[in-house]
């Protein structure tokens, strides 16, 4: 493959290629759909497409920001072929329920795991997102769930018509702290793949969601500068129950 695009996108390229060698081995290809999420990973309604298949968007649990499994069950027709998880931000997708719903109707079920940390960092992750839950006020923490890895310790800012979620992190960074958007804009708004469906968790989580940091490497100076900054700003927020 060439690619005379940003590497970025070359990237995603070369993901998507992966994922749909997999769909297409698996039989899936013109005429079938395949649910994938909108939140990020547009790759995989890339790969989708590249095999002649229409990438269905389903919305995802609030709290793990992995497919919803009874937005999916919504999600299926007859024509749906496959349901692709990614397993988001160090927590894991319902995969007992999506494994038991694709049994149900029979469907593929694939798995996507995002990027993690070598595993000797773990601890030290969350051992930094614990500090970060109990210290930080004005910004709704994490639900932390089993056996969360913390690839990325990601919060929610609420707008109530106050600063939202750009203007604090505008703010955080003019303090020096390096936060970021996981995900700006759902793959359901992009012009290539817009779809005019109900994904209210996914607008709501793209709205809100902010990656603090949360690195091994952080020293307790810095843990404690991402608090001072955040609760700074804390203060213009309602309080997140």
């Amino acid at each position: 493959m060439v690619c005379v695009t940003s590497s970025s996108r070359c990237a995603l390229s070369i993901a998507a290629m992966g994922t749909a060698a997999m769909l297409r081995a698996a039989g899936v290809g013109a005429g079938d759909e395949v649910v994938v999420p909108a939140f990020g990973n547009v790759e995989l309604a890339e790969a989708v497409s590249l095999v002649g298949a229409l990438p269905v968007f389903a919305d995802i649990d609030p709290a793990t920001y992995c497919l919803d499994p009874s937005a999916v069950e919504a999600a299926v027709t007859p024509r749906t072929a496959a349901v692709v998880v990614v397993h988001r931000f160090g927590r894991r997708a319902d995969i007992t329920r999506l494994h038991e719903l694709g049994r149900r109707h029979g469907l593929l079920v694939l798995e996507q795991a995002e990027s993690e940390a070598p595993y000797d960092e773990m601890a030290q992750r969350r051992e930094r997102a614990a500090y970060l839950d109990a210290k930080l006020k004005g910004v709704r923490t994490p639900d932390g769930g089993d056996g969360h890895s913390y690839q990325q310790y990601v919060v929610r800012v609420p707008g109530n018509g106050r600063p939202d979620r750009d203007a604090f992190a505008r703010a955080l960074r003019a303090r020096g702290v390096a936060c970021r958007v996981p995900v700006k804009t759902p793959v359901h708004r992009l012009p290539e793949f817009r779809r005019c469906v109900p994904l209210p968790e996914t607008e709501r989580a793209a709205d809100e969601t902010l990656a603090l940091p949360v690195d091994a490497a952080l020293t307790k100076r810095e843990m404690q500068r991402i608090v001072s900054a955040c609760n700074a700003l804390g203060g213009l927020l309602q309080p997140a129950f």
